[in-house]
């Protein structure tokens, strides 16, 4: 006879945990007991959750049920405190999760501003960052990143991609709501083309994990009917879209999923957005040297967004093996941000962060070259 698979309790919703509470025929206050154990606590296993009785935790163990986290493979740690995760699951596919420590003035990871506390404020304990991947690889294509090198393995569930913020949470010493963090769905990944499993994932740690949606920024390549599915979720990260050109002709030699979605349709789905109160639709440009990055293209960014309640988050290139296009000099990248500055678009030149372990914007690719330090 062939042995079932396991019951993973992770990715599942309080209304999940609560009917398997009644079916075992156990008071309703147990479903928040095993809730907090998995999503707060952050338990490795059910037999680890001691607010439950005995009896209850053999008979889940008896029935197949596990909590379901991932493992950390590997941990690479750069020169500017930012820490590059190589998660596993159990059919032995890996993602990358970052983790980016902020507190020190300047951007934050999602280009927002940071606040102008003093590294060691209270107020900065814990304070960082996490980069979250969305898929085994990434199916967009996107020349000048390296993710794309895999192509697409699969989809992670709901329980999968919430798995690597609770393992890196866990290996920092921090927890929601009392520190805090930002989630950026921009790792591997497209994150709308696996949009059920990612919005169940938004929707738990939110509720779950108590990570506030107003702390999540989620990046699309332009998938245009996801975009306007999104604009009607009642609980929903801040939207950022991968821009990169600033004409047709550009764009579907960076992407090719601009054949599918032109920029006409994209800016159009942009323009019908619903914002809420203060909020900015975020414009993620990679610049290549000679590519995308003159002062023609600039004004032609301009014109797109122009009278769009937006901001621009300009990326010099990161590079990496395998990628054919080179990094802009300084003064390219100033030139083009004080063109769009002058057209009343505010616009923020990323800092790259964790480069040197290839854990900065484009450079996910679960690479294993450089040396692993251990995880704690």
């Amino acid at each position: 006879m062939t042995e079932s698979p396991p019951i993973l309790l992770l990715g599942s919703t309080s209304s999940e945990i609560a009917d398997l509470v009644r079916a075992a025929g156990e008071p309703s206050f147990r479903a928040q007991q095993l809730l907090e154990a998995i999503y707060r606590t952050r338990v490795e296993s059910i037999d680890q959750v001691s607010t439950l009785p005995q009896r209850l935790r053999a008979d889940l163990v008896r029935r197949g049920y596990l909590i379901g986290l991932p493992t950390i493979g590997k941990r690479f740690v750069s020169n500017d405190g930012t820490v590059r995760y190589l998660v596993g699951y159990p059919d032995g596919q890996t993602v990358e999760t970052v983790w980016m420590p902020e507190g020190d003035g300047g951007e934050t990871g999602d280009g927002s501003e940071a606040d102008d506390s003093p590294p060691n404020d209270s107020r900065n304990r814990g304070r960082a960052t996490i980069c979250v991947s969305s898929q085994v690889g990434c199916a967009v294509d996107c020349q000048f990143c390296l993710t794309a090198l895999l192509g697409v393995k699969r989809n992670l569930s709901s329980g999968e991609i919430v798995g690597q913020v609770l393992k890196v949470l866990s290996d920092q010493r921090v927890s929601p709501p009392r520190d805090r963090v930002n989630l950026v769905f921009m790792g591997m990944g497209e994150p709308f083309l696996n949009y059920d499993n990612f919005m169940k994932a938004v929707r738990l740690l939110v509720e779950e994990v108590g990570i506030p949606e107003s702390r999540m920024t989620v990046s699309t390549a332009g998938i245009v009917p996801r975009i306007r599915d999104f604009g009607l979720e009642p609980i929903r990260p801040k939207l950022a879209i991968s821009l990169n050109a600033s004409n047709d002709d550009t764009r579907t030699r960076l992407m090719p999923i601009n054949r599918k979605w032109s920029l006409e349709q994209l800016m159009a789905a942009a323009r019908e957005f619903p914002l809420r109160n203060r909020e900015r639709i975020t414009f993620e440009y990679v610049l290549l040297n000679g590519v995308n990055d003159g002062i023609q293209h600039a004004r032609e960014v301009a014109g797109l967004l122009r009278g769009l309640r937006c901001k621009v988050n300009l990326i010099a290139l990161n590079p990496g093996p395998g990628i054919d296009f080179s990094t802009p000099a300084p003064d390219r990248v100033s030139a083009f941000q004080s063109i769009l500055i002058q057209s009343d678009v505010p616009t923020f030149v990323r800092r790259p962060r964790g480069r040197d372990i290839f854990a900065a914007c484009g450079q996910l690719k679960r690479t294993v070259e450089i040396r692993a330090v251990p995880a704690s």
